[in-house]
């Protein structure tokens, strides 16, 4: 199958039990199996994503649609919903009650490099504020080597708030991590807003 059109229309829905050996092959395409570090055997993925599959997790895994065609995987997730990442993200900064963080990955190789990382997070940003009203700001954390993934952060107008170690996800990175953030009141339009989730 043909990439999309880079250009085309941004949605998702969340994810699917069809979509787990979809999910599985992004996690093992290289480049996203450098930085998420993700075991993508069948059996690891239901594993890891299964729950939410099931409505189980306070996150939502939801698959980006790129002109209805998947393309990659947005979470996410209230901070305060998962201790282990609020505890880091306390370890270097203070985290408003109902803070939420993203996380994302664009599983065709042929649409990276080509924008639409930036405009992915800054549609996510832009529904967020919809989805979750009480959400006062959005946190991203980056290891510090993906520079690709930051990169897109800033063009999507997020700003480096705080700097710090924090696990990797890859053992192969250093631990020095940036934090990005953008505030509910200067939280820019995104250039194209997808339609309500499917169920």
């Amino acid at each position: 199958m043909n990439a999309p059109d880079v250009h085309g229309s941004l949605s998702w829905r969340p994810l699917r039990e069809a979509d787990l050996p979809l999910l599985a092959e992004w996690l093992r395409e290289p480049q996203v199996l450098r930085w998420w570090n993700h075991e993508y055997s069948p059996d690891a993925v239901a594993r890891d994503f299964g729950a939410s599959v099931r409505g189980e997790e306070a996150g939502e895994d939801l698959v980006v649609l790129l002109d209805e065609q998947p393309i990659g995987l947005l979470q996410r997730s209230p901070i305060a919903a998962y201790a282990d990442d609020l505890q880091a993200f306390r370890a270097l900064m203070d985290v408003p009650d109902g803070a939420v963080e993203l996380d994302y990955l664009i599983g065709l190789p042929d649409l990276r490099g080509r924008g639409l990382g930036p405009r992915l997070i800054q549609t996510a940003v832009e529904r967020t504020w919809n989805d979750h009203p009480d959400a006062p700001c959005v946190l991203v954390a980056v290891v510090a080597a993906n520079r690709a993934s930051w990169r897109a952060l800033e063009k999507a107008g997020l700003h480096r708030v705080a700097e710090g170690d924090m696990e990797p996800d890859n053992p192969l990175d250093e631990p020095l991590h940036y934090v990005y953030r953008v505030e509910r009141s200067t939280g820019s339009s995104a250039p194209d807003s997808p339609g309500a989730p499917e169920a």
